[in-house]
């Protein structure tokens, strides 16, 4: 029987990070020690997951507090969808994503804003976001500068097509490391600018301009990006990866979107970006206490 040859199987990494306390949005995270569950907010009619359901503000500010309560420690609000189509006008994305901000101030979470467009990211940070998650990965070098400016903490992700353009068969030799090649890159950029690495981020980009098994790839050596020495965020809910190796719709992609995160999180994954807030953090926790990271909530089990 022929049998497909793949790369070995992950093992537990323990990234050894150059900054792993960051205070973001007033909180400390010791990322040699914590995992922090970023929920996922769009005010967007047409995103690929919620397809609308948090369009209108009063939604959105309700199932941000919702995700709070849930366990979130960060809520990403996005105004415009990465999937290609038509341009959100800058000020309608603005529009979009600042009400939301300003009505999260004062929650207690960290509050981030999903943007590539710069003067979308200064309104945003003016607003109290704590956080600009740029999923093109500082294509345009005036994201970096408005960071610079600010006390703001920039995730820098991987994605090679001009913003909401098309990248058809995407092609790598190496995935992982054409990867971390990028990341490098950019991250020079950044610091190059004027952004402190300890502000800075990174996320390989699961099923940003790669086919399934890209992403299948990118999970299972996801320590060499981790090994790279910045906190890794990894956005892997209910995405098409999950749902081609499954053959799950949409909405049926819970389980395995938790199977893939915590793959990643044995390999160094310190951020997770998810749409299923409760579950995950429920599975984060938990896996934190695998880790030796937390204490149980309570012991009974066999002690009398």
């Amino acid at each position: 029987m022929t049998r497909t040859r793949i790369s070995s199987a992950p093992a537990l990494t323990l990234p050894e990070l150059d900054a792993p306390r960051r205070l973001i949005g007033g909180r400390t995270f010791d990322f040699d020690r914590e995992v922090a569950v970023m929920a996922i907010i769009n005010r967007t009619p047409d995103s690929f997951y919620d397809q609308g359901a948090t369009f209108a503000l009063d939604a959105s500010v309700l199932a941000a507090h919702q995700a709070i309560a849930d366990g979130a420690d960060w809520i990403d609000i996005g105004g415009a969808k990465f999937a290609p189509g038509p341009a959100v006008p800058i000020e309608q994305e603005i529009d979009r994503v600042v009400p939301v901000v300003e009505a999260l101030r004062g929650s207690g979470a960290v509050i981030s804003v999903d943007t590539f467009h710069p003067a979308v990211a200064a309104a945003s940070i003016a607003a109290g976001a704590h956080v600009i998650n740029d999923t093109t990965g500082v294509h345009d070098p005036a994201m970096a500068d408005v960071v610079a400016n600010s006390d703001a903490t920039l995730v820098i992700t991987h994605s090679l097509a001009a913003p909401r353009m098309p990248y058809p068969a995407p092609h790598y030799d190496d995935v992982v490391a054409e990867v971390s090649a990028f990341l490098l890159a950019r991250v020079d950029r950044a610091v190059g600018r004027g952004v402190p690495p300890e502000r800075i981020i990174i996320d390989p980009g699961h099923d940003l301009n790669k086919t399934t098994r890209h992403s299948l790839e990118l999970t299972r050596r996801l320590g060499e990006i981790t090994r790279l020495g910045l906190p890794t965020l990894v956005a892997v809910s209910n995405k098409d990866f999950v749902g081609e190796s499954l053959g799950r719709e949409r909405g049926e992609r819970v389980e395995g979107s938790l199977a893939a995160m915590t793959v990643c999180i044995l390999q160094g994954a310190r951020i997770v970006r998810m749409h299923n807030v409760r579950a995950a953090v429920d599975a984060v926790r938990m896996t934190e206490a695998i880790l030796g990271f937390r204490e149980p909530a309570y012991e009974r089990h066999n002690l009398a």
